[in-house]
Order: structure tokens, then sequence, then C-alpha cells
């Protein structure tokens, strides 16, 4: 049996799943029909990588649906040369998203081991202009501090000022904000000192844990 196309396994992604629903952003196509996504998920998971849904990673994480990181990286509107934040590195595969598109992206991940394997697959892919730490993501990096874009790739009880701080003037925030089990995926434009926010509609993401998230546990 030969081996596996998935490159016409992304372009199918990419037509069914996310021209049909209106990601529209060229950039983002493109970079969704490049980024080798089963590269992402466990070996025997593989088969499923393209499918319409999230995929366990371990560590009760997942890798989001094809579609809900194409929407959260439209969303962004990252044109090019701008520093972007990521919180929830998770499997790597939106900060590899994020890595085509922008100068350079700094991603945070509680999990060292989810960290680890994500650096390693993203490594071995040739990317160059990310970097990695270990520790509460809803800190943030205040160290790299401003950002031009802070995406959020796990479930907010809120937007924190903690984060809209690390915001430049002109930049966007996208995260999904509500309760631990449904949120509202938001989007929030720095101008000056006023935040604008608008919803994008509904998502169910894992939670955030941490200082300003939600405790490690099943409460609400």
């Amino acid at each position: 049996m030969g081996r596996r196309d998935y490159r016409d396994d992304r372009h199918a992604m990419v037509r069914a799943q996310l021209e049909r629903r209106g990601i529209s952003d060229p950039r983002v196509l493109e970079a969704m029909s490049r980024v080798a996504r089963h590269r992402f998920v466990p070996v025997n998971q593989r088969a499923f990588a393209h499918d319409d849904r999230p995929l366990p990673i371990g560590e009760g994480q997942t890798i989001s649906q094809p579609y809900m990181v194409a929407l959260m990286t439209q969303c962004l509107k990252v044109r090019g040369p701008e520093r972007v934040l990521e919180l929830g590195t998770g499997s790597g595969y939106q900060a590899a998203i994020l890595a085509e598109l922008a100068a350079e992206v700094y991603t945070v991940e509680r999990h060292a081991g989810l960290s680890r394997e994500a650096q390693d697959v993203l490594r071995s892919l040739g990317y160059g202009n990310l970097h990695f730490r270990v520790g509460d993501g809803t800190l943030g990096w205040p160290e790299e501090a401003p950002f031009d874009r802070i995406l959020v790739t796990a479930g907010m009880p809120r937007v924190t000022d903690v984060l809209l701080d690390q915001l430049n003037d002109g930049g966007y925030l996208v995260a999904p904000v509500g309760s631990r089990s449904f949120q509202d995926l938001t989007v929030v434009e720095r101008v000056g000192s006023e935040f604008r926010e608008h919803t994008a509609g509904g998502c169910a993401f894992v939670p955030l844990v941490g200082e300003y998230g939600w405790e490690a546990g099943n409460s609400e």
C-alpha cells in the first residue's frame, strides 16, 4: 500500500471545512493548506487528523478543530510583521500556523511534556521564529511584552488586565471567554487606552488553568 498523501487531506479540509464556512483570509487558508497537521497528533490518531473535530493529545488537552484554528487566526488579523503571544502551546499546531503568518511567536504551555513534544515537532519542521516557555499562561509573558497580537487557546473566565496590559496599541486579543464548559470567542481591539470588544460565535475549549484562570479540577 502506498504512503498516505496528507497534502490531499489538507486541501480537502480547507475546501470543505474552512472556505465553505466563510474563512476567507487567503493567508490563513494558505497556511492551513501548508502546515502538516498530521504531525501534531499522536500516531494512532493520524487517520483522523483532518476530521472536523478536536482530538486528544494527552494531559487532558486537545488539538483544536481545524475550523476553530482558522477562525481564531482570521480574527487575529495577522499581516506579517507582528510579534504574537500564544497562551496554550498544546500540540504546537496553532503555533505553526502563527509562525507561518507572523514575524515572531512566543508560546506558553503549563505542561512541560507537551511543550517538549511540540518543540520537537516544530523544530523538525524548520520553524525558527518560535520562542517557548513552560509556565502559567494566565500571566502572559511580561518580559517580552508588549505584543501586537495575543491568542488564548483555552477557555478563560474573563479577559484580564494582566493580558490587556501586554497588548500593543492597535493590537488584537482573541480568547474563548465564559464558563469551564462553554465560551464565546471574544475579540478585543486596543485603540489607545480603549478596548473594543465583540464576539465571533460560541465555542468549547478546555479550561485555561492558572492564577488568573481556572483552578485545576471540575468545579465551575
